[in-house]
């Protein structure tokens, strides 16, 4: 059974393919984009298998 581990980013909007490619190199899978806290910016949740 696959355990997984999980992270959540801040997302700048001006540099949010930068961002995501480098969390995507680290191994991470993008979940989900949601708003941020009080509707301000984005958050992106990651995932990828526990080591």
């Amino acid at each position: 059974m696959t355990t997984w581990e999980y992270a959540t980013v801040p997302l700048i909007v001006h540099a949010t393919k930068q961002i995501l490619d480098q969390w995507g190199s680290d191994g991470w899978e993008l979940v989900q984009v949601v708003p941020g806290p009080n509707g301000n910016g984005l958050v992106a949740y990651l995932k990828r298998p526990s080591q």
